[in-house]
């Protein structure tokens, strides 16, 4: 086929213009847009432009071929010609610094950033993607920059995961301009080449596509994805670096289903069930013996009444009674302890003053400890054992690190509502800023800051300042304070507030720009905006936006509606006098806060002294409201145990000098415990103080009316003398008072085994009080009582016992509430149709409150420790409303561990090469699932720090060559060298001697522009070193809780923390634990993880005491002793069913009520019962009435009327604590006590009361021959 000549002639030109283009485009590819550097950056200064140059590609000279194959390893092009000299590659290597120790942690993601940077300062083809849009004479201004979009893409997906470990955040939050989550490929790369991020000397626009653009073909080399190795070995990123490493994220355990049957609460359905069955049974029984009876009427004492049985108490021969061994022994138990008795009480009346005399001088002798009486308000001493594992981990921790930073935190918020739109000058889309981001509101807060600042306050003389006990990370290089406040975007500068960018038309910037970039970027040391201000704060380091900002929705941090600040103070753990110095500074933040007034703020504060401070003002406000309620009692008792038959005689019948003295014993006895453990060096605690008097009370009052009313009620018998009358009335009544003061005391007494510091102290107390109370009750106050029956034999008056009436005739009648209890109620509660109801309430309300027993809380919820009117009450509630961030929470390496051989760091550190089961790894995969483990972030890891510090490609790790000391990235002198080679050993992880080497280097560098690794201000007191810097010994991982806001979320952080830390233990075989103290810490929090078995414990223990102590002292009647340890224990499970209806919550305050109150029941509940089994009445329902009336007036006299009055004062309190704690659980302790002892338990006897004690019987009816009771008993 041929072509005409002129087609032919177009077909040649067409050819050759194709191959001239090709050729034009081969001499394209090799020449270069730039070559070496020019002039100075009129942007950047300190940086050079690089010199305009279009020629071919130059070799490189040697001397940078060692340098090139450090930044750009795969960059060998034969005969390395490139664009690029020895001086933009050093100008590169200076460059790429912090992203180099940021990023060079995943191999894969440094080599591809590296690629892009290398293609774009070396690249022999750098004009196929490179075009040089301005020159400025020889200098090259601005240029195009075409990259790929799947290389950017792969590039930032490489990245995009990789951890910075000293802020617990993501590295891209630091490189890419603002938070990790708003970066992407395209905006990272248009930062890192914006001119004004300070590093960059000029324009470089990229332009992005995987297609030719305008003649250019994009840059698109090959990457390597970050779960890939590199050619050079490195290895592939650690699975916290890169997310497509790890395994299934970890998913929490489902929460366990509420255990129901048939859609019902298990335990309400289980109980109600129970509950019906009871009821069926215990009427079907009610109903079997009233037919019984019916049939056959048999009284119990039959055998024993009939006079012609041999056994009958009526026999005409007595010695043919045959008993039982227990009842024998029983008796002559009894017996013993009546004669003892009754000779002590003889001898009280007959010597009172001697005895009077003895007890002042014991009394004395034990107050004398008084003076040497401490008492402890610290809550780590008050909650937590200095054996319990919190202690422990908190001793270890101050030891080796110090004792953690105290707080001073203000939480600000605006009435004002001045909520304002920015809208960005430069385009983008509108931003609603809140109230207190209002540029005024932030004038006032930083007016308000800088007074903060300012304050100086008095301490043994000298002035003290923030400055003096601040925590300065920096120092002594940087001695600024660390201030974690929104202000500190601003350098705490009113000047910088107000710095804006503008013409007279138009703002450009602003600190709304300004904030928005801090916000997002909060180490950065300018922002990329026209202002270039510095968001790094004052102090060196980063502000987050989660812990200077409060109310703001997801990370809108733009939205926020509180400013919150924080000044950290150092903490002092054997150094009273810079102790001292804080405490004293923080005393003058209060005072000075407190009287602070501004309209337009709102403000919430506290200091770490604070909580303790209102604890101790609690203590004192609260002294009048107990004074008037023990007022209250002292006077009813003083009127109360007067017995008034005529007006005539009532100064002469009245006992209130007798009443105050009972009242002075009670009080000696709670003085004398308190001074004896004083002098064996036991604290007191506030709990002890308040608790105490108000046990001893209630003991001591019911044993003064059980003595005095019986006394009133008694009959001299004939030819007795007083002494006789009082020693034989002792020797009937002193058993049961031995009975229950001695239970009380034992069960005390064992309570003090507890491992919780306040219940064993009031344990301890507790149980001295309630023994010295009984032994002065029945010394001092029966010599007493013998003085002043003289006083009323012989006519005189009381409290003016010189003034006699004339003589009159004394009349023995029964008191009032004697007469009722006895003709009155308790016929009528023991009446046939009554006791079986009784029975079914008391069993139903029993049911109930086992059925929500697991349904009270567990905790104190911390605002109820504060007065009604404390300042504290108004930062909680701003605590749990606006925070965002929890608390930062220690996890922390015993020493032992070796961190010089790779074994011992590949347990603990996150990057390349470390375990799976790391500690960084495991913490990191803890956090992926924060709403179940309250891990909030990766843990901040001075060993991987560490180790991107001291690769010899950094230039942080230098030290001069003369001398071998250390030379900060910042220096610039010859004599400066790395500390490791250049050489495939020095670019590995450092071992052995090269590890402890340069560690204190590396824990003494202040971070800065040319090394952002720096450890000092992140990590200085991380590493314990010892051993003249040669070993690591103990060492922390830094990390932070979710927000906690409840006791039940501390209660979960602490064992979601503790689980996580025994993983670690279990995974690396050594002992790590976690550890966090603020304001509310793990120690305190501690005790909640066993409250409920220290609990029950604690109580079956005092019911187990009071149940052997009640089986001996009644005789070794067991059933006796059941039946009242029954009660008791229906008591203390009522009072449960209380707490959950009163939202009262378990916990150590409630738990030493809950001890109180077995005690207290203990008097409600022995009396009844002693009398019942002494009683010798023809059957249980006659016994069970004749013990009620006697001893169930003294009862209710006693305790309820004498605590009633009291207690209802207790609900004036302003303490939140003592009306939750103290008047609805002290309240609840009476009622329920004298409805168990006085209606059911009386019931409970009538019905399944013990037999009658034959041998007693025996006894009694011998011991009143010839008596007015021989006959009432023969009657």
């Amino acid at each position: 086929m041929s072509f005409p000549p002129g087609r032919n002639l177009l077909c040649v030109l067409f050819s050759i213009i194709l191959l001239s283009q090709g050729y034009f485009q081969w001499v394209e590819a090799d020449h270069c847009v730039w070559y070496g550097e020019c002039g100075e950056s009129e942007k950047v200064p300190g940086k050079k432009y690089n010199c305009n140059y279009t020629g071919s590609p130059i070799p490189l000279q040697s001397e940078g071929y060692e340098l090139l194959m450090e930044l750009c390893p795969g960059f060998d092009y034969g005969n390395q010609s490139l664009c690029c000299n020895v001086d933009q590659l050093r100008t590169l290597k200076g460059s790429l610094q912090l992203p180099f120790q940021f990023l060079s942690r995943c191999p894969a993601c440094f080599f591809n950033l590296m690629n892009l940077f290398c293609e774009l300062t070396c690249s022999p083809h750098q004009s196929q993607f490179m075009n040089a849009t301005q020159i400025n004479a020889t200098n090259v201004v601005e240029v195009q920059y075409y990259i790929g979009n799947t290389f950017a893409n792969a590039m930032y997906n490489a990245c995009q995961d990789v951890q910075a470990p000293s802020t617990n955040v993501k590295a891209l939050s630091l490189l890419c301009g603002k938070d990790a989550k708003d970066c992407n490929a395209t905006n990272w790369i248009q930062y890192m080449f914006n001119i004004d991020n300070g590093q960059t000397p000029f324009s470089i626009v990229p332009i992005f596509s995987d297609v030719p653009v305008s003649g250019y073909t994009p840059m698109n080399n090959r990457t390597y994805n970050c779960t890939e190795v590199l050619m050079d070995g490195s290895g592939s990123c650690s699975c916290q670096d890169c997310t497509k490493a790890c395994g299934p994220k970890p998913v929490p355990p489902p929460l366990p289903p509420p255990w129901k049957i048939l859609g019902i609460d298990a335990m309400i359905l289980i109980m109600w069930i129970s509950y019906m069955a009871f009821l069926l049974i215990f009427i079907g029984a009610i109903l079997a013996a009233w037919c019984y009876r019916k049939r056959t009427i048999m009284s119990e004492y039959g055998p024993i009444l009939d006079s012609k049985n041999p056994l009958s108490l009526n026999s005409d021969n007595s010695d043919q009674v045959n008993t039982s061994c227990g009842e024998t022994l029983g008796e002559r138990f009894e017996n013993a302890l009546r004669i003892v008795f009754s000779c002590w009480g003889s001898f009280c009346v007959r010597h009172p003053f001697l005895v009077i005399m003895g007890s002042l001088i014991l009394v004395g002798a034990s107050c004398g400890g008084l003076v040497f009486m401490s008492i402890t308000t610290d809550p780590v001493e008050l909650w937590s054992s200095p054996t319990s594992q919190a202690r422990q981990e908190k001793n270890y921790f101050d030891s080796h690190f110090g004792p953690f930073f105290r707080t001073v935190q203000l939480i600000i918020t605006t009435p004002v509502n001045g909520s304002s739109i920015y809208i960005p000058y430069f385009g983008g889309s509108a931003v609603p800023f809140g109230a207190v981001l209002n540029k005024s509101i932030l004038h006032q807060v930083l007016d308000l800051q800088l007074e903060i600042e300012g304050l100086v306050a008095t301490y043994e003389g000298q002035n003290i300042t923030l400055k003096d006990i601040c925590l300065a990370p920096l120092a002594p290089y940087n001695d600024n304070c660390t201030i974690l406040s929104v202000l500190n975007y601003f350098q705490n500068s009113h000047t910088v507030l107000d710095h804006s960018i503008g013409d007279d038309f138009f703002v450009y910037a602003d600190y709304y720009t300004h904030f928005l970039y801090c916000v997002s970027a909060p180490a950065s040391l300018n922002d990329t905006s026209l202002l270039h201000d510095p968001c790094l704060g004052t102090f060196g380091g980063p502000v987050f936006p989660w812990l200077a900002l409060g109310g703001y929705d997801d990370t809108n941090y733009n939205n926020a509606t509180a400013l919150v600040i924080t000044f950290p103070l150092n903490n002092y753990l054997n150094d009273t006098v810079r102790l001292g110095k804080a405490l004293a500074w923080e005393k003058e933040f209060i005072k000075f806060m407190k009287n602070f007034n501004n309209p337009n703020l709102t403000i919430a504060f506290s200091a770490e002294r604070s909580i303790e401070d209102e604890i101790d003002r609690e203590s004192n406000s609260d002294i009048r409201t107990i004074a008037i309620s023990y007022a209250i009692m002292f006077i009813y008792i003083s009127l109360a145990l007067g017995q008034f038959h005529s007006f005539r005689r009532a100064l002469v019948d009245s006992k209130i000098s007798l009443g105050v003295a009972g009242i002075l014993i009670v009080l000696s006895s709670v003085a004398s415990s308190l001074g004896l453990l004083s002098y064996a060096g036991v604290p007191l605690t506030l709990i002890v103080i308040e608790v105490i008097p108000f046990l001893v009370l209630a003991v001591g009052v019911d044993n003064i009316f059980i003595i005095v009313q019986t006394y009133q009620r008694d009959e001299r018998l004939p030819h007795e003398e007083l002494h006789q009358q009082i020693g034989r009335i002792l020797g009937d009544i002193a058993p049961s008072l031995f009975l229950s003061s001695i239970s009380e005391t034992v069960a005390f007494f064992l309570g003090a085994l507890s491992s919780m510091p306040a219940v064993r102290t009031f344990s301890l107390f507790a149980g001295l009080a309630v023994f010295i109370d009984f032994l002065l009750q029945i010394s001092c106050f029966v010599s007493l009582l013998g003085l002043d029956a003289k006083r009323q034999e012989g006519n005189r008056c009381d409290i003016i016992c010189c003034v006699k009436l004339a003589e009159g005739q004394e009349t023995k009648e029964d008191g009032l509430l004697f007469c009722f209890f006895k003709k009155i109620y308790a016929p009528f509660i023991l009446k046939e149709w009554v006791r079986p109801i009784i029975v079914a309430v008391f069993v139903g309300i029993l049911s109930f409150s086992i059925a929500v027993v697991n349904k009270v809380e567990i905790g104190l919820d911390q605002k109820l420790s504060m007065p009604d009117d404390s300042y504290l009450l108004d930062y909680f509630k701003n605590m749990s409303h606006y925070l965002h961030t929890g608390a930062p929470v220690y996890f922390v390496v015993e020493d032992g561990l070796n961190y010089s051989n790779p074994q011992g760091q590949n347990m603990v550190c996150g990057g390349v090469g470390c375990n799976n089961n790391s500690l960084v790894q495991q913490v990191y995969e803890a956090s992926l699932i924060n709403n179940y483990t309250t891990i909030a972030f990766t843990p901040s890891s001075w060993l991987d720090d560490y180790f991107d510090w001291v690769k010899p490609q950094s230039t942080c790790c230098r030290y001069y060559n003369s001398t071998g000391a250390f030379c900060n990235a910042s220096v610039v002198n010859a004599s400066c060298v790395h500390c490791r080679p250049m050489t495939a050993s020095g670019k590995q992880r450092p071992e052995g001697k090269d590890f402890m080497q340069f560690l204190p280097m590396f824990l003494s560098d202040n971070p800065n522009p040319k090394c952002g690794k720096g450890g000092h201000a992140a990590y200085a007191t991380a590493v314990d070193l010892y051993s003249n810097n040669t070993e690591v010994g103990a060492t922390y991982f830094m990390t932070y809780h979710t927000i906690l806001n409840e006791s039940k979320d501390f209660i979960h952080a602490l064992k979601m923390a503790r689980n996580l830390a025994d993983n670690i233990t279990r995974s690396m075989n050594h002992t790590v634990f976690s550890y966090r103290q603020v304001i509310i810490f793990y120690v305190f929090y501690e005790q909640y993880l066993t409250i409920a078995y220290d609990t029950a414990l604690n109580l079956s223990v005092s019911l187990a005491a009071i149940f052997v102590v009640t089986t001996v002292l009644l005789g070794f009647e067991l059933w006796s002793a059941v039946l009242v340890t029954v009660t008791i224990a229906m008591i203390l499970i009522n009072m449960f069913g209380v707490m959950w209806l009163w939202n009262i919550s378990l916990n150590a305050v409630s738990l030493v009520n809950l001890v109180m109150s077995c005690g207290i029941s203990v008097e409600f509940c022995s009396h009844i019962v002693r009398a019942f089994s002494i009683s010798v009445k023809k059957d249980r329902v006659q016994r069970a009435e004749e013990a009620l009336a006697h001893m169930g007036s003294s009862v209710f006299s006693g305790i309820t009327l004498t605590k009633f009055g009291g207690i209802l004062i207790l609900a004036l309190s302003k303490s939140q604590i003592f009306q939750v704690f103290y008047f609805r659980m002290y309240l609840a302790i009476v009622l329920l006590g004298a409805a168990h002892g006085l209606i059911f338990l009386p019931v409970l006897l009538s019905y399944l009361g013990p037999s009658v004690n034959k041998a007693k019987v025996f006894a009694a009816n011998q011991r009143y021959v010839g008596t007015e009771k021989e006959r009432l008993l023969n009657y």
